[in-house]
């Protein structure tokens, strides 16, 4: 399989990389078996991702997952990013090969972990 255009580009040039100082909730999850690590800084404000920054260390796939999620939630409802999954993200980059979807997986788990804690404070 040959990275698509929009991996490629994401790989060089990575969406909203680094952190976002004046967030709201965030969220860092690692991979246990190949120790890749997603953080997620959001601002939500109005029940919308107004804001969201990353810093992903690990192999090039997490790295443009984690970058095309930004782009993929950014100004959504939260209810609409909680149902988000990894399956979305691997098609917004072009498609990922099977044993790549770890890296998937680990952006989904590490915004639903985010947005899980935004959750518990509005009940």
């Amino acid at each position: 399989m040959t990275y698509s255009e929009s991996f490629k580009d994401h790989l060089a040039n990575p969406r909203n990389a680094g952190e976002l100082t004046n967030a709201t909730h965030k969220a860092e999850e690692t991979n246990p078996v190949c120790g890749d690590r997603v953080c997620l800084s959001l601002r939500i404000e109005n029940k919308k991702i107004a804001a969201v920054k990353f810093l992903a260390y690990g192999c090039p796939p997490t790295i443009v997952c984690a970058s095309a999620l930004t782009e993929m939630i950014e100004g959504l409802p939260v209810d609409e990013a909680l149902r988000l999954t990894k399956q979305d993200v691997a098609n917004r980059v072009g498609g990922l090969l099977s044993r790549k979807m770890h890296a998937a997986a680990l952006v989904i788990e590490t915004l639903q972990a985010a947005l899980m804690s935004y959750e518990s404070k509005v009940d």
